[in-house]
Parts: C-alpha cells; sequence; structure tokens
C-alpha cells in the first residue's frame, strides 16, 4: 500500500536534509521490491513516514538497522528486543499489566502468557539504536518511543522531531503515544 503524505507531513526533500546531518553512511534508498522483501521476511509493514525516510536513503553504520544488507537474525532480534525487554520485566520486575489479567503464580506459566499477549500487539520497527516507530502500514506522524525493558518515552513527536532532537540538536515536541499496548507503557 503506498500512501501520500498529507499537505502538513515531511517531504523527501525535508527527509533528505535529516538524513544527511545523522553522519551515517547514506546508500540509495530502498526500492519497492526491497520493501516488499523485507516486510515478507520479517513479518511487518513501515509506516508511511518511515517508509518515506528509507526510500530516500538508507542509512548505516552503528544503531542503524541496515534493512538492505544487514544480518537477518540481528535484524529479526532488533525487532524483537521490545518484546523481549517486557518479558525480562514480568520474569526479573514482576511487570504485569492490568490489561493481561491475572498474573499466573508460576513464572513459566506467566511468561507464557506474556508471550501470548505480546503477539497480539503491534510490532516496534527500529529507526536507530533503541529508538522505535510501530509497523502500521500507511500511517503518518506515530512518535517515535525509546524502548528499553518496560522504561518506554516519547523521543519526538512524530519521526522528523525524532530525527532533529537525535541528529541536529532539537528540542523534543510532546505527543502521546498512539500505539496500542505499547502505549500503555509510556512513562
Amino acid at each position: 500500500m503506498t500512501s501520500t503524505p498529507p499537505p502538513d507531513r515531511p517531504t523527501e526533500q525535508d527527509f533528505r536534509r535529516l538524513l544527511e546531518r545523522t553522519g551515517a553512511e547514506l546508500t540509495p534508498g530502498l526500492t519497492v521490491d526491497e520493501f516488499d522483501s523485507v516486510e515478507k521476511h520479517f513479518g511487518f509493514r513501515f509506516a508511511a513516514d518511515h517508509r518515506l525516510l528509507l526510500s530516500v536513503g538508507l542509512p548505516i553504520g552503528k544503531g542503524w538497522p541496515n534493512w538492505r544488507d544487514g544480518n537477518a537474525r540481528g535484524l529479526k532480534a532488533q525487532l524483537g528486543w521490545p518484546g523481549e525487554g517486557v518479558l525480562y520485566d514480568v520474569e526479573h520486575g514482576a511487570f504485569w499489566p492490568p490489561v493481561w489479567g491475572a498474573r499466573p503464580a508460576q513464572l513459566r506459566h506467566a511468561l507464557k502468557s506474556a508471550r501470548y499477549h505480546l503477539a497480539r500487539v503491534p510490532t516496534m520497527v527500529p529507526v536507530f539504536g533503541h529508538r522505535y516507530l510501530p509497523g502500521t502500514e500507511g500511517q503518518w506522524g506515530h512518535p517515535v518511543l525509546s524502548m528499553t525493558q518496560t522504561d518506554i518515552v516519547v523521543y519526538g513527536a512524530n519521526l522528523t522531531n525524532y530525527l532533529t532532537v537525535e541528529f541536529a540538536d532539537g528540542g523534543i515536541e510532546y505527543a502521546p503515544a498512539t500505539v496500542p499496548f505499547w502505549s500503555d507503557l509510556v512513562s
């Protein structure tokens, strides 16, 4: 599904300027076939703004997921970090959201139940390091979340604001998190 950005959304030119400020090596943007291949292989869809960014240029280097030539096992692990962080806190920190119902008494049952619930929440897709956007095809403007276990904070009101904060000394604009389940964990 291809989505045209609403008039107040970032353009290719906006993203090109921001990508140049990252200090990353910029390679040609992903093609439609490459997007399709990545999304099919890993089982998620890029949000529209994330897709536009990566079609303008694919940043590579430390912290950047290399969707073209990266190690598939490493990319899969990076996609799994948010869920693994929640499981860690279930196991070691007694984390258990009320929406999951009563916590099973035995840890192995609690972890099994947590995995069940996590398999039903939106996939979070890495942008840079532990900064993520939801994999929500065709959608624009989700806040970028900084995710470390269940310590989740908004790190930019949208992808443009996030890139400005991380790489161009801008200030974080706040916007409420919008992705089901994960937004409940934002502190």
